[in-house]
């Protein structure tokens, strides 16, 4: 209730701020300043505040477009679609009133959100990307524009002040687009270090989706809600021993006082949407191209359910809220990095080889290890949402490797929103068939064929029999699917690859230098 009440009285505070009020003078909504990217090839919407009633005019370029402030002092009209370029001046007039924005350019616009690996800034991360610190170093780029998301967002230049600040992986990205379109690019940040996905999207979106409805009726089914009173009176029985030892000794107490139990579907931190409102909701219905995600190590937060469920719920209630369709939703994958990396002949996205491939441990890791891994993979279902495969990017919770991370994103988008003939991500499981005591798995995104990168052997993969248990298989390349088969093993019957966040033994990739996607084929 109390997480309800916040989010209505933050709503708000940021309708006051837009200044939409029946009485309000004229006015451009905040995402609308100078600098702006206008987004290319589709109705542009532009709104904004006047005196109720009185009829406002928009010029830009050579369109003239007109709209009626509602009994609120709101109004909203939609430019024809325009072509890249600019700058050009946009001008608003009611009456005697005229606002006018400089310098605004038309190009490509997309947004970044999620958490640390997207907020970190570009400057911090130069200092051990070296090609990196060649981008940050190569500004201004007079056709690049940035908005860090908030109340108020605005525009500014992407020059020597502004890019160290902004997003390493989101510059990263929209550097890439600008090079290979040659148009302007704008780039919208609202991301925040160590926030779960369930602060990023709108109550609503999460009370319609009937997948997180489901998630958490399966999970309420087993909660022990004993169990969970009981370990919460264990830590607040330590907690005020702790205390009452450092009164005694005359010292503060370490450590905060644990916090009630969460129950199924509340939030452990913040409450649902919070963050959305603030740094998303201010910018929705600004056109754009598309999403760029990066969050998943904090999970949702929601006590019962799976990121996979309220990735969906995000993913379509930020295209019902933008009303511009199923536009391009693209995600990196995690867990990040964990693997080893190929760098075929003239590539040179991959800058540093952060886990060198090493023989696969004695025994099969257990697939709780890489539910993760997975579950990032399976988002791919989702309409119009694209992974940026990252098991050969270096690892950690935050990977170095930003501008690899960054170009590809641009890949993946030049292969799924541009039209460029590119692989998006490597070799993925397709399907299987058993041959005798062999099982031969067929891939989709073979690109230029399979090949095994580092090692003397081509491993990763385990296939089990009706027993359940899986151990090592040999693998060989068998034109564009796999042939595997284990001493021991006479009648196989699932086969499972790189399930396991650490993955630097899984070394299948395309020729087209990306790694193949882990998978498993059983239930179990």
């Amino acid at each position: 209730m109390i997480h309800r009440l916040y989010r209505f009285l933050f709503i708000g505070v940021l309708i006051s701020t837009a200044a939409f009020d029946a009485n309000a003078a004229l006015g451009l909504a905040s995402p609308f300043s100078d600098h702006a990217v206008l987004q290319r090839e589709m109705p542009v919407p532009i709104w904004g505040s006047a005196d109720a009633g009185k009829e406002v005019t928009v010029v830009f370029r050579k369109q003239t477009k007109t709209a009626k402030a509602d009994k609120d002092g709101k109004w909203h009209l939609k430019l024809d679609a325009l072509e890249a370029g600019g700058p050009d001046e946009l001008s608003v007039s009611c009456g005697d009133e005229k606002i006018a924005i400089a310098d605004v350019l038309v190009g490509e616009v997309w947004v970044g959100s999620g958490q640390s690996n997207m907020a970190g800034g570009a400057g911090g991360y130069a200092k051990r990307d070296a090609t990196l610190a060649k981008l940050v170093k190569a500004a201004p780029y007079p056709k690049i524009r940035l908005m860090k998301g908030g109340p108020k967002p605005t525009w500014q230049e992407a020059n020597e002040k502004t890019v160290p600040g902004f997003s390493a992986i989101l510059i990263a990205y929209g550097e890439s687009l600008h090079r290979e379109l040659d148009v302007p690019v704008g780039l919208i940040l609202g991301a925040v270090g160590g926030t779960p996905s369930g602060s990023w999207l709108s109550q609503e979106a999460y009370d319609s989706s009937d997948a997180c409805r489901k998630s958490l009726a399966e999970f309420s089914k087993n909660y022990d809600a004993d169990g969970a009173q009981k370990a919460y009176e264990a830590k607040l029985a330590a907690w005020e021993k702790r205390v009452a030892e450092a009164k005694a000794k005359g010292e503060k107490p370490k450590g905060r006082k644990p916090g009630l139990p969460a129950k199924p579907g509340q939030m452990t931190r913040g409450g649902v949407g919070n963050l959305y409102e603030r740094f998303i909701r201010p910018v929705v219905g600004y056109g754009i191209r598309g999403v760029l995600w990066d969050q998943g190590e904090s999970g949702t937060a929601i006590i019962g359910v799976d990121q996979y469920s309220v990735m969906g719920a995000l993913i379509s209630g930020w295209r019902k809220e933008w009303g511009q369709g199923e536009f391009p939703f693209i995600y990196v994958q995690k867990q990040s990095g964990g693997g080893p990396a190929y760098r075929p002949k003239g590539e040179n996205e991959i800058t540093r080889e952060a886990d060198p491939y090493q023989a696969p441990p004695a025994s099969v890791p257990n697939i709780g290890d890489g539910a993760r891994r997975l579950e990032f993979i399976r988002i791919m279902d989702y309409p119009n949402a694209h992974m940026v495969s990252a098991a050969d990017l270096g690892s950690g919770v935050h990977p170095i490797n930003k501008w690899g991370y960054g170009n590809r994103a641009a890949r993946v988008a030049f292969a799924k929103v541009y039209g460029k003939d590119l692989l998006s991500h490597g070799p993925r499981y397709k399907s299987h068939k058993i041959e005798g005591n062999k099982i031969r798995v067929e891939f989709s995104h073979v690109g230029g064929g399979l090949v095994r990168v580092g090692g003397e052997k081509l491993t990763g993969f385990a296939i089990a029999g009706d027993d359940k248990n899986f151990v090592w298989a040999d693998a060989e390349i068998d034109g564009g699917s796999i042939v595997l088969s284990a001493e021991g093993i006479s009648k196989p019957v699932a086969v499972r690859f790189a399930c396991s966040k650490k993955r630097n033994w899984a070394n299948l990739f395309n020729k087209d230098g990306l790694p193949a996607l882990a998978f498993r084929s059983d239930q179990w």
